[in-house]
């Protein structure tokens, strides 16, 4: 029997209120002198300003960086490793959705490790720790609170770049589904089917193994019954605690498996044309599923009934078709838009695509899919998703 290598973050906790408890946590781990790594919309609404109280309140003074960038770069990494350096710190919270969580894994690794960004990616593994890295996730989504991976864009080439390893796991992560009860619909839409994505490509993934299996499906029976719901009412609590959890649970599943071929193609869409990240996964997910699904049938057939949309009954052929068809109505549903209509023009779009299918081939996402695909099936691909076709 082949052994599965697990790796989950020391100190998990779930549920309201759980961020009021970072203080607590820092002095479990024997931390005290946190930078908070953030965003400009965070502080703008308050949350900041609280997590910096509580911690204070139980004896820790952070210093704050607020001035990442979605989907960011190596130039805002480097400001904040400035920032970092420039006080005495032993750790680094991050504090927002998945742009400030992976801005403090990159600050938190090159704050102790040295070099630039460039360095620490694929196929390079970061397993040396950094700085210890505490993650609150303001989204569910991206799942980065539970993952070791981190993803830098580089400003000169535009490519997304994937950096792995055990250095970017947090050793502690806090998910409150409260915080995520003011986001608007289309930010929950975006992490909602980033998470569902995660999920399925977990689950489907070449490298899955029976504890990753676990939590995929979780996941996906957390959110397939309740991610049209948050989308509905915002402030549907019990919606938006099962989002959370399997948001975390979609994190630790492709954590310990991997993701596939919707996220290598997706992270090009996102780095040249700047479409948020769950946001291009939805665009590629109804039909990177259909030309997938003849190489994984009972797989894909697992993950339309873990969702709720076929019965144990069924064959698996016909409990594929449901979760195409779902996927599909999904992104109906959820106004998610294809390209054009995002704004990007075709003939950029075109004189890109060589460039893209390169730079998904390059992180080593689609050789993990049930089917991988050439540079021409790919391009097959990212035309059917132009055309927002299965």
């Amino acid at each position: 029997m082949s052994i599965s290598a697990i790796a989950l973050p020391r100190i998990l906790r779930v549920g309201a209120g759980a961020s009021r408890q970072a203080g607590e946590v820092l002095a479990m781990l024997g931390l005290s002198r946190p930078l908070v790594v953030t965003d400009g919309f965070l502080v703008a609404q308050g949350w900041v300003s609280r997590l910096v109280d509580d911690l204070a309140a139980t004896g820790i003074q952070a210093r704050v960086f607020a001035d990442t960038v979605p989907d960011p770069t190596i130039a805002s990494i480097e400001a904040g490793l400035a920032c970092l350096e420039a006080g005495d710190h032993d750790c680094v919270i991050g504090f927002g959705g998945g742009s400030p969580l992976d801005s403090a894994k990159a600050i938190a690794v090159l704050g102790r490790l040295g070099g630039s960004m460039a360095d620490y990616k694929v196929p390079h593994v970061q397993d040396q720790p950094g700085l210890p890295i505490i993650a609150i996730p303001t989204t569910a989504g991206t799942g980065s609170e539970a993952t070791r991976f981190t993803i830098i864009t580089n400003g000169d080439t535009d490519e997304k770049m994937l950096c792995p390893g055990l250095a970017y796991l947090p050793v502690a992560a806090l998910v409150d589904y409260e915080l995520t009860l003011t986001k608007p619909r289309r930010l929950t839409a975006d992490t909602g089917i980033d998470s569902l994505t995660h999920a399925i490509e977990a689950y489907v993934s070449r490298r899955a193994n029976p504890f990753s299996d676990t939590m995929a499906l979780a996941a996906m029976r957390a959110i397939a019954p309740n991610i049209r719901r948050v989308c509905a009412d915002p402030q549907d609590r019990p919606a938006r605690s099962a989002m959370m959890l399997g948001a975390t649970q979609a994190g630790i599943a492709f954590s310990n498996s991997s993701v596939a071929l919707v996220h290598g193609m997706s992270r090009p869409i996102g780095a040249h044309f700047h479409v948020p990240h769950g946001l291009s996964n939805a665009m590629l997910l109804p039909a990177v599923t259909a030309w997938s699904a003849p190489s994984a049938p009972a797989r894909y057939a697992d993950c339309a009934r873990a969702m709720g949309i076929a019965g144990d009954d069924e064959g698996d052929q016909a409990a594929v078709a449901r979760l195409i068809e779902e996927l599909a109505a999904l992104n109906r549903d959820l106004d998610v838009p294809t390209p054009p209509v995002f704004g990007i023009e075709r003939a950029r779009w075109e004189a890109l695509l060589p460039l893209m299918c390169e730079q998904a081939l390059a992180s080593g996402s689609p050789a993990n899919n049930p089917r991988v695909p050439t540079i021409d099936e790919m391009r097959a691909l990212y035309a059917l998703a132009w055309d927002g076709r299965c």
